[in-house]
């Protein structure tokens, strides 16, 4: 059937919609095409060989794709959606990729920080560990020390030979610190090496003859007269009234380090000083002032404040030092007292001051066992700043006070009445007071301030899920309820 075109060049109504709609395959006489195209195509039936059309190409339909509007426009736009899709697709993939790549290093910090956190949990627990180790080794340490003073006692009393022959053992203090070097490090260094390494706790010249004996005297005295007094009121008073005053000298560092050193002020530490001088006159008064009471006390608090004194000087003129200067200068101060004070024991013992019969009755074991564990108090102490927290040290000495009050029950040396008791948890209160941090109030406040926000959060959520509650519950019963908070 042939179709006249219209003057316009349209020849047919369709032609016409398709001008009008602006079909962008439209041009005059495409009705016509679109006609002899549809001859053109041979419908198949499923899974049968269908013939091949004019322009040679064959195509298998399937049933679904069978349509009567399968003109060339139409298969254009197939392929250019197929084509954006695979486009799309293509660029879904490298995008992907993109973002893999980014991730990538997002993951592996992520990894690095899970990694740093267990770490730091793992360095905390077994400093954790090593300072309940170290707590229990330096409280037990110094309570043997009193203990074995006071069985001493009992058949050989001669303090200031005891004080010399304990100190002598200070010189091993190095070489420990030497053997654990080679157990633990992994670059090794020569005795010597390490030796002058060490003593630059005394300059960059390292030790001299002239530092030697500048810096060594005073704290050589001071060490021996620390320990002196604390075995002279070790034969006035019972093991825990001479270790609960020792506690004391904590406030007296506080008030020297206050008035020579110009630290912060603190008003707790001035309380916790109070509360040791309260202690003090607590204790004296325990056995009502009791003349050899009262001079024991005086040489438990004389034995504090060198003590004090001795620890405040180190810090003007020496600074902080690590262990092993530490262990450098308490050898040297072993090396001091046997070259420079052995003459005090001889002189004490031809003016029958303490005089022995021979060498041979001197209780070696007790002396031995004296030593040694005076010996690994003052290790444990050095070493236990560097493995644990330096606050559970001073915790492992004041355990030491309630240690000796088991022993003394235990053999029954000593009967505690209300104010010897009062007195010995007051100057403890005082000791741990001295352990608060400069920032403690601000810690406070900070901890405060946290749990009040944590108990507004609760109470928020709290206050949500009732809403939710009621909101659910209303919905229910076909209303709904707005609440006004």
């Amino acid at each position: 059937m042939d179709v006249k075109a219209a003057p316009n060049g349209v020849a047919t109504i369709e032609d016409r919609i398709l001008r009008i709609t602006g079909y962008y395959g439209y041009y005059p006489g495409y009705s016509s095409q679109k006609s002899t195209s549809r001859s053109s195509v041979t419908r198949c039936k499923p899974g049968a060989n269908c013939p091949s059309s004019h322009s040679g190409i064959s195509r298998q339909l399937s049933p679904l794709s069978v349509t009567e509007d399968s003109s060339a426009p139409i298969l254009e736009l197939q392929s250019r959606g197929s084509s954006g899709v695979c486009g799309h697709r293509v660029e879904r993939q490298n995008r992907s990729g993109d973002d893999g790549t980014q991730t990538h290093p997002e993951n592996s910090s992520q990894e690095n920080r899970i990694k740093a956190r267990c770490r730091s949990c793992t360095s905390m627990v077994l400093k954790a560990v090593w300072g309940l180790l170290i707590i229990l080794s330096v409280s037990s340490s110094w309570v043997g020390t009193t203990q074995i003073v006071k069985i001493t006692y009992k058949n050989f009393y001669c303090p200031f030979f005891m004080t010399w022959f304990s100190t002598n053992w200070n010189i091993m203090f190095f070489p420990v610190y030497y053997s654990g070097h080679l157990a633990t490090a992994q670059e090794k260094q020569s005795p010597m090496k390490k030796f002058r390494e060490c003593s630059r706790i005394f300059g960059e010249d390292g030790l001299t003859l002239k530092l030697f004996l500048k810096r060594t005297a005073p704290f050589s005295i001071l060490w021996t007269l620390t320990n002196y007094l604390y075995l002279l009121a070790l034969k006035k008073l019972t093991a825990t009234d001479v270790s609960a005053l020792f506690c004391c000298n904590k406030a007296f560092v506080f008030l020297l380090s206050w008035i020579v050193l110009k630290d912060r002020f603190m008003g707790v530490r001035i309380v916790a000083a109070i509360m040791a001088i309260t202690g003090i006159v607590m204790m004296a008064y325990a056995d009502n002032f009791h003349t050899d009471s009262i001079i024991g006390v005086a040489f438990a608090v004389g034995s504090a404040s060198t003590s004090a004194l001795y620890k405040v000087l180190f810090k003007m003129f020496l600074g902080s030092a690590n262990f092993g200067e530490a262990a450098h200068f308490v050898s040297t101060l072993g090396f001091f007292n046997l070259i420079f004070i052995s003459f005090t024991p001889v002189v004490l013992y031809f003016t029958k001051v303490e005089h022995w019969s021979s060498f041979a009755a001197l209780p070696w074991g007790y002396l031995c066992g004296m030593a040694g564990l005076w010996l690994a108090f003052n290790i444990l102490v050095n070493v236990g700043v560097v493995l644990t927290y330096p606050i559970l040290i001073s915790i492992g000495t004041v355990l030491s006070v309630p240690g000796n009050a088991a022993v003394d029950l235990l053999k029954q040396e000593v009967i505690f009445n209300v104010v010897r008791l009062a007195a010995t948890i007051i100057i403890c209160i005082g000791f741990l007071l001295m352990l608060l941090p400069e920032e403690w109030d601000e810690i406070t406040l900070r901890f405060i301030n946290s749990l009040k926000e944590k108990k507004s959060e609760e109470h928020v959520d709290d206050i949500t899920d009732s809403n939710v509650h009621l909101r659910s519950r209303s919905r229910a019963n076909g209303t709904v309820s707005i609440p006004l908070a």
